[in-house]
């Protein structure tokens, strides 16, 4: 795994970053078999000394975007082998996070792609990743304030079992959806498709148990 230790990470994120975990830094990486780079904590993370109110943090106060998780980095691997689902359309990525799938999605040639998360620190982490590579995005923390796009993407967004009712709020917004995950077993919605099925692992490596390393991708019908 390439690490970019050059360039100084962005205040903004270390700040936010210290009020969970404090003293952890933030590197510039590159995902396994993709171009992309994210701001992410190290691969090597030592938790022996947190403390109870930092591991409580870390539970109650989770900031996602310092990983990119499975079913997102699988997204963002597969729109980049095949770009035609997203080129040259209006792309919006749900629950954004580090902001890799909307990324990958402009990568593949996206005519325009909206982030869309209600952590506005997780927006700035989208920013700062977009320019880390170079692609242009725009933001919108409500998806309820969104324009009709022709796809709309998500990934790793079910994991709460009280975001479920999103799939079908997301067909309000888009004829084509596509939901990325890997937690849900025995998925079941009239209106969605198993399409395919990746491997892939959170980077940097939370050793996760090896059933949440299948991420199945769905699509309306």
């Amino acid at each position: 795994m390439k690490t970019i230790t050059h360039l100084s990470a962005p205040q903004q994120l270390l700040d936010a970053l210290h009020q969970v975990i404090p003293n952890c830094e933030l590197t510039a990486q590159y995902l396994p078999d993709t171009p992309i780079q994210l701001w992410l904590i190290p691969p090597v993370f030592s938790n022996d000394r947190l403390d109870v109110e930092v591991i409580r943090k870390i539970w109650n106060e989770t900031p996602y975007w310092i990983f990119c998780w499975a079913s997102g980095l699988a997204m963002a691997q597969w729109l980049l082998a095949e770009p035609h689902h997203v080129k040259d359309k209006v792309v919006l990525d749900f629950g954004a996070g580090s902001g890799v799938v909307a990324i990958a999605a402009k990568l593949a040639g996206a005519k325009r792609v909206i982030c869309c998360d209600i952590d506005l620190v997780s927006l700035e982490s989208c920013r700062e990743n977009a320019k880390l590579n170079q692609v242009e995005l725009e933001y919108l923390d409500d998806l309820y304030q969104a324009e009709q796009v022709d796809v709309l993407l998500a990934a790793d967004v079910l994991y709460d079992q009280c975001n479920r009712f999103f799939l079908d709020e997301f067909q309000k917004f888009a004829p084509e959806v596509w939901v990325a995950d890997s937690r849900v077993k025995n998925f079941s919605h009239p209106n969605y498709m198993k399409i395919d099925e990746r491997s892939a692992t959170t980077w940097p490596d939370l050793d996760e148990a090896k059933e949440f390393r299948n991420v199945s991708f769905y699509k309306t019908l």
